[in-house]
């Protein structure tokens, strides 16, 4: 009879469930690999996962031999993977025979031991049409060829993360209707939204679609501005550690961030508070906006600008970003919900590609602004050079340069102490001051609270200054002597 169901495997879509369940281990990693066999010339496969045990979170995903298929997290929907066609999440592609496995996270385990069941049907005719708009990724053309402050939003999550709604036209378009230039898709644990950034952006030519990945795990979520490559989250995991995540992210053109790394609001946010140890040469930028100010400054968004404060006193040049961490393309009415663009990230970048705009975070080129897109702008800089920037100077002057901010207060911070505040009175409005050895930052304020607040610039004095007089085209020891003379007949203390 075996010769009779292989036949029917091979000629129909039917085929006899595989269904795997059991008890999830207490203790030990928090991720399990439930293997199961799939034959070659599989077309497709559909794992489902219904929900045992109400008080316990699970989040599923998919491997093939090869490796990483797709992570839909605590997505309820089946997991469909396969050749021409993926459900959301998921990668589609070859389908080679051999041992696969659904991979199972312990997200929030309440009532234990946490009960799965797995219900998997191994198809030899899909059931899902051909999704001819997927292609693999290929940067897009430069979009701008100018230098300039471009406005965007690094933390946006499409249908392609498993606990988001909107499509990937959704979000592009919502971008552009709040007048930004670049969105970056940060699904979670997975790349499936880059086969179809081709087909996206042709349709929305004005706003570019920047790659990446939230790093999520249960201690924290990471950012791979600008990331290609799906890397290992399964921490703890066989030999899959956070040293080789971070090195795998290394290798790729991309900036490291940690995403709201204060937010620590137990089981109602699991893992979102940084809690991992990172080697400080491995961090690049530090999300110091999740969402409108309105909704998370006064809760935690101010707390993690003092906190990027104090690692910019360690030495750290951390570039500072923001985003909206938007799963519903501005649709979202929950307590914490704020729409893409808010906050917006400005990132000074020699033309609007996805290199150029990582190339400007990396240097540190970037102010947030805590609201959204019509916060005030403010530009920061000594001579040439500007926030992110180390400059060797002898005696500096510090050039701050407010649009768009009329009745704000201008602060400016040396080393994390106000130095000169003033109110802006005038658009454009300019500040100079003379600087010194240290680090410099702006903000725009509203009524006393941030508003937009720049990156830092780092001044080190030359270690051999000018000598006196030398800038003047000759002469200059006539003006030493004349300094002499003029400090020796000046009255001395007690002397009227």
């Amino acid at each position: 009879m075996r010769w009779l169901w292989l036949l029917l495997w091979s000629t129909t879509s039917w085929a006899v469930p595989i269904v795997l369940e059991g008890d999830l281990p207490d203790g030990g990693p928090d991720f399990v690999m439930i293997p199961f066999d799939v034959p070659a010339g599989t077309e497709e496969i559909s794992v489902t996962h219904p929900k045992l045990q109400p008080e316990n979170i699970l989040d599923y995903g998919v491997f093939d031999p090869n490796g990483f298929r797709g992570w839909g997290g605590g997505n309820d929907e089946p997991a469909i993977v396969g050749r021409l066609a993926a459900s959301r999440s998921y990668l589609a592609g070859p389908m080679p025979g051999g041992q696969w496995s659904v991979l199972i996270g312990k997200a929030k385990i309440i009532v234990s031991p946490a009960r799965y069941r797995l219900e998997i049907d191994v198809l030899s005719v899909a059931t899902l049409p051909a999704q001819p708009a997927r292609a693999p990724y290929a940067p897009a053309a430069r979009l701008s060829e100018e230098t300039r402050w471009y406005a965007g939003d690094l933390h946006v999550h499409s249908r392609e993360s498993g606990d988001a709604s909107p499509t990937m036209d959704e979000v592009a378009a919502f971008a552009r209707s709040r007048g930004l230039d670049f969105v970056e898709y940060s699904e979670h644990n997975t790349v499936a939204q880059l086969d179809f950034f081709g087909d996206v952006q042709s349709r929305h030519p004005d706003v570019l679609l920047l790659p990446g990945v939230e790093f999520t795990t249960y201690a924290g979520h990471a950012n791979g501005i600008g990331a290609t490559r799906y890397v290992d989250h399964r921490l703890g995991f066989g030999e899959v550690t956070l040293e080789a995540a971070l090195a795998d992210f290394a290798s790729q053109d991309m900036v490291l961030s940690l995403n709201h790394p204060l937010l620590d609001l137990g089981q109602t946010c699991i893992g979102c508070a940084w809690k991992h140890r990172i080697p400080r040469e491995q961090l690049r930028a530090v999300e110091i906006g999740t969402g409108g100010f309105d909704k998370t400054g006064l809760i935690f968004g101010k707390s993690t600008i003092a906190w990027w404060e104090r690692l910019s006193a360690q030495g750290l040049h951390l570039a500072p970003v923001g985003g909206s961490d938007d799963h519903s393309a501005g649709t979202g009415t929950g307590m914490f919900d704020s729409p893409i663009g808010s906050p917006t990230t400005m990132v000074f970048a020699a033309g609007l590609d996805a290199a150029a705009i990582v190339d400007g975070i990396r240097k540190g080129h970037t102010v947030v602004k805590l609201q959204g897109p019509s916060d005030p702008m403010v530009d920061l800089r000594i001579g040439d050079g500007m926030v992110g920037d180390t400059v060797v100077a002898h005696a500096p002057v510090l050039k701050v340069t407010v649009t768009g901010g009329a009745g704000s207060k201008l602060v400016v911070f040396k080393d994390g102490a106000e130095l000169v505040s003033a109110e802006v009175t005038s658009d454009p409005f300019e500040l100079t001051d003379m600087a010194s050895g240290g680090r410099y930052r702006a903000e725009a304020q509203i009524a006393g609270q941030p508003r937009t607040v720049t990156g830092n610039l780092w001044v080190e004095s030359p270690v051999n200054p000018p000598p006196m007089g030398c800038s003047c085209g000759g002469g200059g020891e006539f003006l030493v002597l004349a300094l002499l003379l003029l400090l020796s007949r000046s009255p001395r203390r007690g002397e009227g």
